[in-house]
Parts: structure tokens; sequence; C-alpha cells
């Protein structure tokens, strides 16, 4: 068998960069989508690996132009993902780049990774651990020489309703009425094992498995990616993200958190946009919280902005 390897043909035609004979329409965005590869990321101060899929496009300001070099935007992805981490700044590197590759025929590129990223948790008393997950996506835009680089994450808590609990404690309260308003003095060991009973808590409030997707644009000085961070801070704001390893002490104080945080959907959204207004870190923000709820057949949602000019608008 012949090891001898082929002679490339130095004349192969290439349509794709073939001068047009007549104007045409300009595009908006040509590229890709859904290209999978795997990368660092830099979340904080910790280097992360993560796969990745990826948008890349550039748009088609040449009207003689037959169309861009997608193989150009291929090869510059891999080439960033192999030789650093993702970073904010890197992003910026990025989309220069892909400029310069299409020097000719573009004026604007834009990027967007998305990945599941996860956090190591621990147990809210045990300890144990466990890994949480958290889809992200990580966008950059250089548009008109403007570059804007954004963030989202989703996170997952638990929300009880608070109509839910008055309602219970009311049902609970005619209860002990039903059960002791006769007997006069009450001793305190007999409420205490009443307390214990399924009669005595006959009613308990709803909660639901609810989310919050938070999209941020990143303040310039940014160099790395704040994933955890913006993670954390919904969490804390929320108070009762949902948990990874749990045992009964886990379970218990999950249910007291609970009991410690009723929210309806408003209140989670004020409670969120408090802790993102005051963070300089995020220079435009877009929050839509659902309640999956579990009382009726639809969800509740909210949606607020920063409320910028020209910034994000609360579209939901």
């Amino acid at each position: 068998m012949s090891t001898a390897k082929l002679v490339p043909v130095l004349d192969m035609p290439d349509v794709a960069n073939k001068t047009l004979t007549k104007a045409q329409k300009t595009l908006d965005w040509v590229g890709m989508s859904d290209v999978h590869q795997p990368l660092k990321v830099k979340d904080g101060e910790q280097n992360k690996e993560v796969h990745a899929s990826i948008q890349v496009y550039v748009n088609l300001a040449d009207p003689m132009a037959k169309g861009i070099h997608m193989s150009r935007l291929y090869l510059l992805l891999d080439e960033h993902a192999t030789t650093n981490p993702l970073t904010a700044s890197g992003v910026k590197t990025l989309l220069a780049d892909i400029l310069k590759s299409h020097n000719d025929l573009s004026t604007n590129a834009f990027v967007q990774f998305e990945f599941d990223h996860f956090i190591r948790r621990p147990a809210l008393i045990s300890d144990n651990v466990g890994w949480a997950s958290y889809p992200v996506m990580v966008k950059g835009t250089l548009i008109n020489g403007e570059i804007a680089i954004e963030m989202s994450v989703a996170v997952t808590y638990s929300s009880t309703c608070p109509c839910s609990a008055a309602l219970a404690r009311q049902l609970i309260q005619e209860q002990f009425t039903k059960d002791f308003g006769s007997q006069g003095e009450i001793k305190i060991s007999d409420v205490h094992t009443w307390l214990g009973t399924e009669e005595g808590i006959l009613a308990t409030p709803h909660s639901q498995r609810s989310t919050a997707k938070a999209l941020v644009r990143l303040d310039d000085s940014h160099d790395d990616l704040p994933i955890t961070a913006l993670v954390d801070q919904l969490e804390g704001a929320l108070k009762t993200p949902v948990q990874s390893a749990v045992k009964r002490e886990d379970e218990q104080e999950f249910a007291r958190l609970n009991g410690k945080n009723p929210m309806f959907v408003e209140d989670a959204g004020r409670r969120l946009k408090t802790a993102l207004d005051d963070d300089s870190r995020w220079r435009d923000f877009w929050v839509r919280i659902e309640h999956h709820e579990s009382l009726h057949a639809h969800d509740a949602v909210g949606v607020f902005t920063k409320g910028e000019e020209r910034g994000y608008q609360p579209i939901p």
C-alpha cells in the first residue's frame, strides 16, 4: 500500500470567495450555531472545564460578496478554546479577531457560549456535599465598534405561598380550639404532643419549584466571568435554593427556611432586584421569575430590569 500523501490542488475553486457582478442584499448575521466544543471557563479565580454549545456570526455587509468564510470562524473558536480559558477580556479579543478575519466583508461580530456550570455545594446541616448544576450563557457582541459582554444564569428555588400559609394556620387554630377549647387550663406537654400529630397540623401551605433567570451586562472592568458570584447573589437573596445532598436534618432545615421565607412571585422579584441594584458589577440586568404552581395549572411569572436608559427592556 502506498503511503504517499496526496498533493494538494492549488487551484481549487472557491465559490464563496467569488466577487459578484451585481450588488446583492446585505445580511444582518451569517455564521454557525450548535458548534460543540470543550473549553475552560475562568469563574472568578478558578478555571473550570465545560462542554459548550456555541453560536458565532458576522454580518455580510459587502453587497458584492458571495458569502462569508465559515472555516475562519470555526478555526478561531478552536484556537481561542485551546490556548486560553474563556474570560470576559478573552471574548473581547475573540470578537476582534473574528472581525479582523472578515475585515473585507463585515463590520459586526457575535459569539455566544452555552454550557452547564457545576458548583460543589455543602448540605444545609449535615457534613455531606453534592453537585449543583446551573445553565449558563456567555455572549459577546461587537456592533458599530461597541463591545458588550453579557452573561446569564438560572437558579432553582422553592417558593412557599404566603396566602396558603395563612390559610393553613387558620385551620390549625380552628382545630386547636376544637380539641382544647373546653378544657380550661392546658398542659404544655399536651399541646406539645398535639403539635406533633397529623390531627393537630392538619393543613400545610403549598410550595413549588421555582426558577429565576438573570441576564446581566458586565461592567467593562471585568476580566473574569463571575458566574458563581452571580449564582450566590441570587440564591442568597432568595434563601431557599434547591439542595443536592439531603439527610433528614437537612430536609428539616429546608422546611424551616421555607417557613421563614414565604414568597409570592412579587416578593421574590423585589428581593432579587434589590440585590442586583446594589451591585456595580452589573451595568444592566433583566430577570424573569417563574413559580411553577402546585395549586394552579399555570405558572406565576415576574419580569423586571434595572431600568437603564437604552438598556434592557422589560419584555417577558
